[in-house]
């Protein structure tokens, strides 16, 4: 190995090949590719060397052995960095990190826009009952326009939950495109943050029982997982409509099938899922009320270029020592550092 050299791998895929392109302009970075069924005589010795693994953050598309757990990093022992493709970060046991040492980065609002329009495309296209009207368009049998009537979404109140990057970008267009209310649940933000958004800062409950519309942009962890369930659709007005492009397991999908079953809640827009892609015979899938996409807000030419631009730049800054702007587990820095130190003889700033 070149003294100094830092081993970075991905399995299958990279958002964009811009991270290739910029990461081949740093002589002291080794990029490797490895797949899902790669075989061991292959893996074995990238895994032995890796400093840094630049990690898919869909854990359907990720081939369990290869998400950073326990397991994997106890194959990895000079493994310092975890970054992930996307905001989320699904494929990562942040706790096993930790412990090990090995700092977690996430590229936080590089697809914020892409998903924040996504969110309110959906929101619109419910509102209009655009899908129901085209699916009741191309079937055979009489046809009423009067039974497909919509509603405007001009002046109506929106209730975000997370109003960080995406959040933020979606509160930004209802309000000055749509003179819509922003109401926002977020319990790491204070009321002058969420005011400097552009929302108003509310309990769930309130937010779900005022809001036309319900928008979903928290990330998944122990307080959000199940956070929207039988109890919090019940508290929903009769026309409210539910929107998620956060993660699957925040909602739980069977409650949500009830819910519009009984029309506790008139439509739903879903990004995310619990199995992604979602079976086709998936019972929210049977609704004409629910629009559906298979994770794929933030998956725009623009969005995908821009995160892996971050991603590349992000991971070069901290293989060279620097401290990383988007880091989800800060508190292990003492220890990453110390690792750092030994396995390249200085200290990160």
């Amino acid at each position: 190995m070149v003294m100094g050299m830092k081993n970075v791998f991905y399995v299958k895929y990279l958002s964009d090949d811009v991270f290739k392109e910029i990461v081949a302009e740093e002589s002291s970075i080794k990029l490797t590719r490895l797949d899902n069924d790669s075989p061991e005589a292959e893996a074995n010795p990238v895994l032995a060397t890796a400093h840094a693994y630049q990690i898919g953050a869909s854990r359907d598309e990720i081939a369990p052995q290869y998400h950073a757990t326990a397991e994997l990093l106890a194959r990895c022992p000079k493994l310092l960095v975890v970054s992930s493709n996307g905001a989320g970060y699904d494929t990562v046991d942040v706790d096993a990190c930790t412990k090990a040492g090995v700092l977690v980065l996430n590229q936080a609002g590089g697809n914020a826009q892409s998903v924040a329009e996504h969110a309110l495309g959906m929101m619109l296209t419910l509102s209009k009952r655009i899908v129901e009207v085209d699916k009741a368009l191309r079937r055979e049998g009489p046809f009423e326009r009067i039974n497909y009537k919509g509603g405007e979404t001009y002046g109506k109140t929106v209730g975000i939950i997370g109003i960080g990057h995406t959040g933020g970008r979606l509160a930004a267009m209802c309000r000055s495109a749509l003179n819509m209310t922003v109401l926002a649940y977020d319990p790491y933000l204070g009321d002058n943050e969420i005011t400097a958004r552009g929302a108003k800062k509310v309990k769930l409950e309130q937010l779900l029982k005022q809001s036309d519309f319900v928008s979903v942009h928290c990330p998944l962890n122990d307080e959000t997982r199940n956070m929207i369930g039988e109890a919090q659709f019940a508290m929903m007005q009769p026309h409210a409509i539910f929107v998620t492009t956060a993660r699957g397991f925040i909602h739980d999908e069977k409650a949500l099938e009830e819910a519009l079953r009984a029309r506790t809640i008139a439509a739903a827009g879903l990004d995310v899922w619990m199995k992604e892609p979602p079976p086709h015979d998936h019972p929210l899938m049977q609704f004409d009320n629910v629009v559906v996409s298979p994770h794929t807000a933030g998956v725009t030419r623009d969005a995908r270029r821009n995160i892996a631009k971050i991603a590349a730049e992000q991971l070069i800054e901290t293989l060279a020592g620097r401290r990383p702007p988007r880091i989800i587990n800060p508190e292990v820095w003492p220890v990453y550092a110390k690792r750092f130190e030994q396995e390249f003889g200085r200290a990160p700033g």
